[in-house]
């Protein structure tokens, strides 16, 4: 993989992107017959931005095949429990309000008909499906990855040439020295912060008693969360009751919280080996199915946000190609 993180592979975490969309586009935004179509249209326009923006070969729109699931959710019963519609436990249907719900197949067709290559993987979110093809990534340029998710804050790598697009500050690139500036950690430790400190957006309890600082003070002396634990047990073995950098406080709650630190990381941890299959990683330079295009644009009024994406398209293809 190329490390100059530009101009290679454009990840979508697409689920990410739609929800912020809609969201953050007026919910007046509707078809002709009334349709609510803000969340298509928001992803159509940062689509058509970031391909712009990032002039990439390759786009792949990545998709949660299960928002929730089971291996993490049995290592750690808490995860997006609170997202559950009706509560864990029945039927483990995602909370999503029907306007947007109405969206999803809308989205699907028109990246099909654009020819924009989805991923997903049974069983697996679109943040490990974005893992595995980032780590896999072989062509010329590096990896963006376009998301509002901070725990794929854990992917970025210089030396790869792998950094996130932040959906939250308007896109703003995120490289290890941006997860160094924002956090006080180093460049690479963001799953191990995020498993200390804890995450309520994820349903994850963090280590009661250390927060943000703490955490961040932690692996800013050991680097990681496992040379932290290292330390502790071999002071333990020692009979040492004192770590260098490490509190007698933070040290016990520590201890206390290591069946919950087993559990934790490998839920945190983002899979770099799902089994996605074959993926078309190519930018389309003109829609696959036009006819197919234009009659969604007519029918959902997305004339203009279809117009706009066609044409990023077409300008960055041509540039490749060209």
């Amino acid at each position: 993989m190329g490390a100059d993180g530009g101009g290679g592979l454009l990840l979508a975490d697409t689920p990410s992107l739609y929800f912020r969309s809609f969201y953050g586009v007026p919910r007046s935004v509707r078809a002709p017959d009334g349709t609510p179509v803000n969340a298509v249209r928001g992803l159509l326009d940062v689509l058509a931005r970031l391909v712009l923006e990032v002039r990439p070969r390759a786009l792949v729109a990545c998709f949660d095949a299960d928002w929730r699931p089971a291996f993490r959710v049995a290592l750690l019963a808490s995860y997006k429990a609170h997202r559950v519609a009706g509560g864990a436990g029945e039927g483990e249907v995602e909370e999503v309000e029907e306007e947007l719900r109405v969206q999803l197949p809308v989205i699907d067709a028109v990246l099909d008909a654009f020819g924009i290559a989805r991923a997903q993987a049974a069983g697996f979110e679109a943040d490990d499906v974005i893992g595995t093809l980032a780590t896999g990534w072989d062509g010329p340029g590096g990896v963006d990855i376009l998301t509002g998710d901070r725990d794929l804050f854990q992917l970025v790598d210089d030396a790869a040439g792998v950094r996130v697009r932040y959906a939250v500050e308007r896109f703003a690139v995120v490289d290890e020295a941006s997860v160094t500036a924002r956090y006080g950690i180093p460049g690479r430790a963001y799953a191990d912060f995020a498993v200390l400190r804890g995450d309520p957006s994820d349903g994850l309890p963090g280590v009661v008693g250390i927060g943000a600082k703490t955490a961040a003070a932690l692996l800013g002396r050991f680097g990681s969360l496992r040379a932290l634990l290292l330390a502790l047990d071999e002071a333990q073995s020692a009979g040492v009751g004192v770590v260098d950098g490490v509190s007698a406080s933070v040290g016990r709650r520590l201890g206390g919280a290591r069946e919950y630190l087993a559990a934790a990381v490998p839920v945190v941890a983002v899979v770099r080996d799902v089994p996605v299959g074959a993926v078309a990683a190519r930018l389309p330079g003109a829609p696959r199915d036009p006819a197919v295009v234009a009659e969604l644009a007519r029918r959902f009024g997305l004339g203009a946000a279809c117009g706009r994406l066609s044409a990023a398209l077409r300008t960055v293809a041509g540039e490749a190609g060209g």
